[in-house]
């Protein structure tokens, strides 16, 4: 995965640059190409992380369930330049776009229930209603 890296870094309610990211199926994506896709899921992850290794399974058995959401991984130790620019700080990191911004971040492993409920609050957002509130962040960041 790489990034087009400008701005500054992303919390939560941000639109997100485009990036490219790989899916557990192995396909390349990039970001703006997913607007077919409702929710893209991202685990930020390493391979020396023992609660990365025990989230991966119920990751990918939650993503079974969700033909129409992209799950994807990003190895932090292999991109670190994205990391960096997502402000991941622990790993895992689970974050949630839906129409490129950010709807969900959460360092820690979360059980495949809790990251069902995830997906399923991310699907039910009224996105006119937080493009709103990210327009009007935006708005408020250059008065």
């Amino acid at each position: 995965a790489s990034a087009v890296l400008e701005g500054s870094k992303l919390k939560k309610g941000q639109a997100a640059p485009d990036f490219t990211l790989q899916d557990l199926d192995g396909k390349t994506w990039k970001l703006s190409e997913l607007k077919g896709k409702k929710i893209v899921m991202i685990d930020f992850w390493a391979p020396w992380c023992g609660p990365c290794k025990g989230f991966a399974p119920v990751f990918e058995s939650v993503s079974e369930k969700h033909p129409n959401v992209v799950f994807a991984k990003v190895n932090t130790d292999e991109e670190q330049e994205l990391a960096g620019y997502f402000n991941i700080r622990s790993i895992p990191t689970l974050m949630a776009f839906r129409e490129k911004v950010i709807v969900f971040q959460q360092a820690g492993a979360l059980p495949a229930q809790a990251l069902q409920q995830v997906v399923d609050k991310t699907l039910a957002l009224d996105m006119k209603e937080v493009h709103e509130a990210v327009a009007k962040q935006q708005a408020e960041k250059q008065a």
